[in-house]
């Protein structure tokens, strides 16, 4: 099974946003891990400034980020192979620990939908 895990960090903490060279260090190493088990399937940072797109009834609205209304966003996420929810949110437990230096934040786990889960609602 494949999990997505995406860490949420405040908007307006600059150690979310300004990586040392520790946080760098520490990262690289627990990819390398991830990767060496087979695990690792991807894994990206993202940058604050982006863009939020809402549709209500008909009308579309964009809307230029950083993201005000928002106390925590996504810094980015892992995607990782797991046999299951237990084995991929203890592998975020082990994540989550990267970020030493930065006080508030949270890793998200949620399975990738296959081809499998969605195969009923094709039949439809």
């Amino acid at each position: 099974m494949r999990f997505m895990l995406m860490h949420r960090v405040p908007q307006d903490d600059p150690a979310s946003w300004e990586p040392g060279p520790e946080l760098i260090e520490r990262m690289n190493a627990f990819v390398e891990k991830l990767t060496a088990d087979g695990v690792m399937l991807g894994a990206e940072g993202v940058l604050p400034q982006g863009a939020v797109v809402r549709r209500s009834g008909t009308a579309i609205k964009s809307t230029d980020g950083p993201f005000a209304e928002a106390k925590e966003v996504v810094g980015g996420f892992l995607l990782i192979g797991a046999k299951d929810l237990a084995e991929a949110t203890a592998v975020a437990e082990e994540y989550i620990t990267c970020f030493a230096g930065v006080e508030e934040m949270s890793v998200e786990v949620r399975r990738v939908a296959e081809l499998e889960d969605i195969e009923p609602y094709l039949a439809r």
